[in-house]
């Protein structure tokens, strides 16, 4: 069957310093925990890319920025071992108590600690859409919640916006959201500010 093919397999020990060589070089295409079953999401769909409005609780914030280009940066490096940049114990307990109810908690990381791309696995979050260039990233919650999650980076006019949507499913969701608010507004106004904080 080798000869057919023209293929000459690599030895065991090889073939794993290959893999192993990739890995720390973060040249990694894909990995099993970036699948979708439906494939990976284009990059020229941003307007037909709308979070829910209707039914939906939202926890919006904006803070014009020092620096465009490193706030950019600091986005595309969220999650995975950069972390949330603010209060990661409260991240870290979110991700353990998402585990507990069979939820894929914290323990996927990214596949890269600098490049997202729309497909991606970020932590318990999918990447839905990612655009330097429109100054846009888009997650959509893969966690155990009693309804759908969104969290969107967006700047506009030297104005960063920071988004979190969730449509609760029915009254639990509501209590869910209601009883979580409290942290919210802490952490997501740690997060907008920490990405706005520049040494």
């Amino acid at each position: 069957m080798n000869l057919l093919l023209n293929i000459k397999p690599k030895k065991y020990d090889e073939s794993l310093n290959n893999a192993l060589t990739t890995i720390g070089k973060k040249q990694v295409i894909s990995s099993w925990k970036d699948s979708l079953a439906s494939g990976r999401f284009k990059e020229n769909i941003s307007e037909y890319l709308e979070v829910p409005v209707y039914g939906c609780l939202l926890d919006q914030r904006s803070v014009h920025l020092n620096s465009i280009d490193k706030t950019i940066k600091k986005i595309w490096a969220i999650g995975g071992d950069n972390g949330w940049y603010y209060a990661n114990t409260l991240w870290k307990i979110r991700g353990f108590l998402d585990k507990l109810v069979g939820g894929v908690g914290l323990r996927r990381g990214r596949t890269n600690p600098y490049e997202i791309h729309p497909g991606d696995s970020l932590d318990f979050w999918r990447v839905l859409y990612a655009n330097k260039e429109e100054k846009r990233l888009l997650l959509f919650a893969e966690m155990k919640v009693p309804g759908d999650a969104w969290l969107e980076f967006k700047i506009m006019n030297n104005e960063l916006i920071q988004t979190a949507t969730f449509q609760p499913k029915g009254i639990l969701g509501r209590l869910y959201w209601y009883s979580v608010l409290p942290l919210h507004g802490l952490v997501f106004n740690g997060l907008i500010n920490a990405l706005n904080k520049h040494e």
